[in-house]
């Protein structure tokens, strides 16, 4: 798939149009939120679910494709904040989804081509992720708490020193922390290893700022309306 190319960019536009759309229908009260959220939690874990059915009958389990990428983690992330609304998970899953899963669809980092069940999957999770969080978020049904960007930073940050430990035993690549992706990426741009470590940690807060910025305005008053039916 060409990145940027027709069928990629129609890929990126039905994924936002989606999100836009629902939010707006949950703001607005249009449908019932509890279902909403529901359907795309439990809609996250079961195409999970198949997808690991179909990979590990294919690779079989083994170290090096453990679900321990940030996409992994978000992904569950984002199914359990659409489950449970605990909000530190919905934090960690609103920042470290659409920073990490946003970028995963805009450099997508496919090793099966269009239109195999892989290529597929990857855009349906990733998808998936981003979906979720903006529903959760921009559709008022979890709104963000003071200092979420903070917290959820730090638990990146701890989640990718526990995974830097895994990679340096194991000799793995988990969330590309001793190697680039194959594909192109963002990282490129970012300098040779370790300083794109560094300098991804950057961008990453300043992406996570970035998201802050449109739900930080009035989030006193958005929490304060915020009731468990949703």
């Amino acid at each position: 798939m060409p990145l940027f190319g027709p069928l990629h960019l129609a890929l990126i536009g039905a994924i936002a149009l989606t999100c836009i759309v629902l939010s707006v229908l949950c703001r607005r009260a249009l449908v019932d939120r509890r279902k909403v959220r529901l359907a795309i939690g439990w809609g996250l874990v079961i195409n999970e679910l198949i997808w690991w059915g179909f990979r590990y009958s294919h690779e079989g389990l083994h170290l090096w494709n453990l679900p321990f990428q940030l996409c992994d983690v978000t992904l569950w992330t984002s199914a359990l904040a659409c489950l449970t609304l605990a909000p530190r998970v919905v934090e960690f899953a609103y920042f470290g989804g659409l920073a990490g899963a946003g970028m995963a669809v805009l450099t997508p980092d496919l090793w099966s081509p269009w239109p195999t069940y892989p290529a597929i999957y990857f855009f349906i999770a990733h998808g998936g992720i981003v979906l979720a969080v903006s529903v959760l978020v921009f559709g008022r049904i979890s709104p963000l708490r003071p200092g979420a960007v903070w917290r959820a930073f730090g638990m990146l940050l701890g989640f990718a020193l526990a995974v830097g430990a895994i990679d340096a035993a194991a000799g793995t690549n988990f969330m590309y922390l001793c190697r680039k992706p194959k594909g192109a990426s963002l990282l490129d741009s970012l300098g040779p290893w370790p300083m794109y470590l560094v300098a991804g940690a950057a961008v990453a807060l300043g992406l996570f700022w970035l998201l802050w910025l449109p739900v930080r305005p009035g989030e006193a008053k958005a929490t304060a309306g915020a009731t468990s039916e949703c």
